[in-house]
């Protein structure tokens, strides 16, 4: 037996030895002819990467099946919404409450898709809730849609401080089962289940394995992973735009309704994504029918009155910055306080001024294109012309008002402003 040599360190060895700066994670080191290798997650790489390689080359060799075909497409679809509306919607954000069997039903055809075990994929996809565009979030599309998409993966990533309660998920039995025998489940219902419904249905074992294990495996991750890109980079925001999360059709129909993310990242807690009765998202059709026939139960919708507001609010953000690139005139409390006597001056000296509720507007440019005629502005200039203006000779519109702002020059003493002009000079405004 080996000895042991205990090595005690000096007081000031022990001091460097803590002084002395800890090596970078690989990800925060340049790629290198020696380290490269380091740098990606090779159990990753491997099952989305080179096994997919490896089967498309293949496929070149093994025909495609009519039945293969059709089975691959089903099965995409079965195992494609056990995700969105399992691992996702039920577990990852507990939508709707599903029965012992359905709950199996879905851990099982879940594991199909071969995207880790339950409780594995909502510890993230709550992660990226909470941390949404943070170097705390797994896959925040803030490092790029690829990152986004499939290098988190592949690519080992920074340490990250995210914590979040997953009791829940640990006291399910269901995905306790799942997650302590996910490999032998997922490898089962991933890739064997499907090669020996084709071998047996119709002898077709090389396509069964090709086309709807490996291949169908790789179709079902990419569809998946536009959750985490593209729904994050393509389309409108609705409802909130402080984070990147989206809505298009085109990622709902990739994504079996999982497209209009603007309003998940909103209201996540909601078992639709889609809201509106056209919206394409199959998997509120799916658990809404569950309920229907006793499966589902609790499916939870947040009140129309709060998702109103938040489309109301974005669309008054909206507008406030389409407001920001037009001209409203100078701002009240910037101008500067002209008293009568030299408002009167400078109309003799030349100058065409009329005062307005207190605002003193040069209007030289515009008397020739006064729609109500020369000698009907002509009339008010030097004078208060507030009354005649809001309706003693003509009650102007809003496009009027909108221009006659555009052409102050000061504040009249006197006027209704001033007082307001002070109060915000004195706040500092």
């Amino acid at each position: 037996m080996p000895r042991i040599q205990i090595i005690e360190l000096t007081g000031e060895a022990q001091e460097n030895s803590e002084k002395a700066p800890k090596p970078k994670h690989i990800s925060e080191q340049p790629f290198t002819w020696t380290n490269w290798h380091q740098h990606f997650h090779w159990p990753y790489m491997i099952q989305l990467v080179f096994i997919p390689l490896a089967a498309f080359i293949f496929a070149f060799r093994v025909p495609l099946q009519r039945n293969t075909a059709i089975f691959s497409a089903v099965y995409y679809y079965i195992t494609g919404s056990a995700i969105t509306s399992g691992y996702h919607r039920l577990w990852s954000h507990r939508a709707f409450r599903a029965t012992f069997p359905l709950k199996v039903y879905l851990a099982a055809f879940g594991a199909g898709a071969i995207q880790g075990s339950i409780k594995y994929f909502a510890t993230d996809h709550r992660c990226h809730h909470r941390w949404t565009d943070t170097d705390n979030d797994p896959y925040g599309v803030h490092k790029g849609i690829f990152h986004a998409h499939i290098l988190w993966l592949i690519l080992k990533q920074p340490r990250r401080k995210c914590r979040v309660e997953i009791q829940d998920l640990t006291n399910d039995s269901v995905v306790a089962f799942q997650h302590e025998h996910y490999i032998p489940i997922a490898l089962f219902m991933g890739w064997v289940l499907p090669t020996l419904v084709c071998g047996f249905g119709w002898n077709d074992w090389y396509g069964g394995f090709v086309y709807a294990a490996v291949l169908r495996t790789f179709v079902v991750n990419q569809a998946t992973f536009c959750v985490n890109s593209l729904a994050h980079y393509l389309g409108d925001q609705p409802f909130d735009d402080r984070r990147t999360a989206r809505d298009h059709l085109l990622t709902a129909l990739l994504t079996m309704g999982e497209g209009y993310h603007n309003f998940h990242h909103e209201f996540p807690s909601d078992y639709r994504n889609g809201i509106e009765w056209y919206q394409y998202d199959t998997t509120k059709w799916m658990i809404w029918a569950w309920k229907w026939v006793g499966l589902a139960s609790d499916l939870k919708t947040f009140r129309w009155n709060e998702i109103e507001k938040g489309r109301n609010q974005q669309s008054r953000k909206r507008l406030d910055r389409e407001g920001e690139k037009l001209d409203w005139g100078p701002a009240i409390c910037d101008l500067p306080v002209m008293e009568w006597d030299e408002y009167q001056a400078r109309v003799k000296s030349g100058t065409k001024l009329i005062a307005i509720e207190g605002v003193i507007h040069d209007v030289s440019d515009f008397v020739q294109e006064h729609p109500g005629g020369l000698p009907m502005i002509v009339s008010q200039i030097g004078m208060d012309g507030t009354a005649s203006f809001n309706g003693g000779v003509y009650q102007h519109s809003n496009a009027a008002r909108n221009l006659l702002a555009t052409k102050r020059i000061a504040v009249l003493r006197g006027g209704c402003e001033v007082e307001t002009l002070k109060i915000s000079r004195i706040a500092g405004r």
